[in-house]
């Protein structure tokens, strides 16, 4: 063990810091209670479910908000309301899903029965701090292992008090959760940005493949034809999976008709379908999937959808496609024969291409967006199991201080 550190219950940490449960550092801990219902409305203050909880960050998601109004003279109201630096923990079904209220988040917002509220004196605890350790990696297999005891599962404010913590110094606490506040808004901003590049791409998707928009040097009316004329389909059945066995590190993905589509991996070497790209259609779901990498297929309800010539541009068609409003069948099927006849405006096999191209960078900025943000993400999770374990430490700025605990 390295010199300054100690072995503990929870790992080793360094000699400074303490462990102790949460009762024992005398917060307030509270739950929400039962009789909301009457006060439901479209609009007032917000009303904090677990659905605005996430494993993914502290941080309240704020999208799917509901509202209540509640009388003013409400002994729930006042004893369940949420203030500045608040912890959150999800006490029933789900548990262990930790938030941490911020000043992002409107006044006053109330709390439901399966969230329990910690409030700490934030002079003396930093319970930022406090809510990045209990969504690290070790408190949440304990919060694993009691959800796992089955779907009624349950924690009582007792049981909460009990749940425990580590405690460095209040100033590293505060300069450990700063670090992490501040990686935690890269990714929003990172999220942010995807979401209005996706938009973007939605919105030059519409214009051009309705014709709304030309591309410079492109005129002229589109062809209209039946996408059973763009397309030739192919039954699955050379490339069906005997295996039933399936597993990650395998290298042939296996696909299905429904919801799942990738059924697992296969290590099966013959019959792979690999004359690439095509579009899997589903009977079952009308569902379609452009797929650029080598396959099996586990069930005849797919179909593999090919170009019929080479001025077909697979993208394109599959991208038209998408702005398709299939009609289901009586028996919920799209029979192949009734979607070879859907009509579709068609640009020249130039105009395809020049589309393709705009597409296709938008598609590559996505792309390298998605990667930043999983190597964000990564490295956020590396620097809390450096930081919150003590392997690496955090000097605070000697103007730091405890009045400056969030």
């Amino acid at each position: 063990m390295k010199p300054g550190y100690k072995q503990t219950e929870v790992g080793v940490i360094p000699e400074e810091w303490g462990i102790t449960t949460l009762g024992e550092l005398k917060p307030f801990i509270t739950s929400g209670s039962r009789g909301w219902a009457s006060y439901y409305s479209e609009r007032g203050d917000l009303f904090v479910r677990i659905t605005n909880l996430s494993r993914e960050k502290i941080y309240i998601d704020l999208s799917d908000s509901k509202f209540v109004k509640i009388p003013s003279e409400s002994r729930e109201g006042t004893r369940t309301q949420l203030i500045e630096h608040d912890i959150l923990i999800s006490i029933t079904a789900d548990i262990g899903i930790i938030g941490y209220i911020d000043a992002s988040v409107p006044s006053p917002a109330y709390i439901n029965q399966h969230i329990a509220l910690i409030r700490f004196d934030h002079t003396k605890t930093c319970g930022k701090f406090v809510s990045y350790f209990l969504a690290s990696e070790q408190p949440q297999k304990l919060f694993r292992a009691a959800t796992d005891i089955g779907a009624k599962a349950g924690m009582s404010l007792l049981t909460v008090q009990k749940i425990q913590t580590i405690l460095p110094p209040l100033p590293e606490q505060i300069a450990i959760a700063a670090v992490l506040s501040d990686m935690d808004a890269l990714i929003a901003s990172t999220e942010a940005l995807i979401s209005k590049k996706r938009a973007l791409k939605q919105a030059t998707m519409q214009q051009l493949l309705t014709g709304q928009t030309r591309l410079p040097g492109f005129h002229g009316e589109w062809e209209v034809k039946r996408l059973g004329e763009l397309l030739e389909y192919e039954q699955p059945t050379k490339y069906l999976v005997s295996s039933t066995e399936y597993d990650d590190s395998f290298d042939i993905p296996v696909l299905t008709a429904g919801k799942t589509f990738i059924l697992g991996k296969t290590n099966e070497t013959h019959g792979i379908f690999n004359n690439l790209p095509v579009i899997i259609f589903d009977d079952f779901t009308t569902g379609t999937q452009l797929v650029d990498f080598p396959f099996k297929a586990k069930s005849s309800a797919m179909k593999i959808l090919k170009p019929r010539n080479k001025d077909v541009n697979l993208g394109i068609v599959y991208e038209l496609m998408q702005m398709v409003d299939f009609i289901m069948t009586d028996h919920k099927r799209y029979w192949i024969s009734e979607f070879q006849n859907i009509e579709v405006g068609v640009p020249s096999p130039k105009e395809q291409i020049a589309i393709a191209a705009v597409l296709s960078d938008m598609d590559a900025e996505l792309d390298a967006l998605a990667s930043q943000l999983a190597k964000t993400r990564a490295l956020k999770q590396g620097m809390m199991q450096e930081l919150l374990t003590g392997r690496t430490r955090l000097i605070p700025k000697p103007t730091e201080s405890a009045s400056h605990a969030e």
